[in-house]
């Protein structure tokens, strides 16, 4: 038994925002798991180089997509339908931020955020809620993660309201989705990064690095191996009775933020 508590085997993963950062990291961990995994974003040549790197490592399919829009959310569940019957595990990682000064935040600013950190999620997961329904059991639910980010639980001393926001509307949705789900063999959990690396992070790092590693009890940044053993025991029978929870993956941050 114990040997099979983090197998995922055979399943079958869908992860939004899958060409880099935290996406890319939970989709090759997925692969070097035996998951088929589809990938989307919204550029279509980055999402190609990743695809072909991955298609190395394991059965990584690339779909275009554009989440932020109604219509982009239809078209890319319906894309999936058509290919799988079933669907294991659905990461709701795509998402989009935008800093400016309370006095000039603009309402573009904040609907673009809102429709990508928060719509979408909700949306996409409906959406995809037959293949869904149809992959879990009892035993081995199947899971939805969403990505949230310590910005939705503490302050982020930066002006990026709509993204703090967005990110602490995710975990409460979270946490009322997984409520209605559980019923029908869907666990929903989420993830609260700290830093990573990434391109949204990379401007921050490139200034202000030597500050935020004073703010990191565990002294260093979060690797890819700590966000894809996170989302692969997320994913696994270890954690089918863990239910509406966000694990906050940020090294001791918000715990000596106290």
């Amino acid at each position: 038994m114990l040997e099979n508590l983090f197998s995922l085997t055979g399943k079958v993963a869908v992860v939004t925002g899958g060409s880099r950062g935290i996406g890319a990291m939970i989709a090759r961990g997925f692969l070097e798991s035996g998951v088929k995994t589809y990938i989307t974003s919204r550029k279509l040549d980055e999402l190609q180089v990743t695809a072909k790197e991955f298609s190395e490592i394991g059965e990584c399919v690339a779909i275009q997509s554009d989440l932020s829009t109604m219509d982009g959310v239809k078209a890319f569940a319906d894309a999936i339908k058509v290919k799988e019957p079933q669907v294991h595990i659905l990461v709701n990682n795509a998402g989009a931020s935008w800093g400016a000064p309370i006095d000039e935040y603009p309402e573009s600013g904040w609907d673009k955020v809102m429709d990508l950190n928060v719509k979408s999620v909700f949306f996409l997961t409906q959406q995809l809620l037959p293949v869904l329904r149809a992959a879990g059991t009892h035993e081995d639910p199947a899971r939805v993660i969403n990505i949230s980010s310590i910005n939705g639980l503490a302050n982020p001393t930066m002006p990026v309201y709509a993204y703090s926001a967005s990110k602490a509307a995710v975990i409460h949705m979270t946490h009322h989705l997984a409520a209605d789900l559980a019923r029908e063999n869907i666990n929903v959990n989420g993830i609260a990064p700290g830093i990573f690396p990434s391109k949204m992070t990379a401007g921050i790092l490139n200034q202000f690095e030597k500050q935020l590693l004073a703010k990191v009890p565990r002294g260093r940044i979060g690797e890819p191996e700590d966000m894809a053993g996170t989302a692969i025991y997320l994913a696994s029978r270890a954690s089918a009775w863990v239910v509406g929870h966000t694990i906050v993956l940020d090294g001791g941050v918000i715990t000596a933020a106290g």
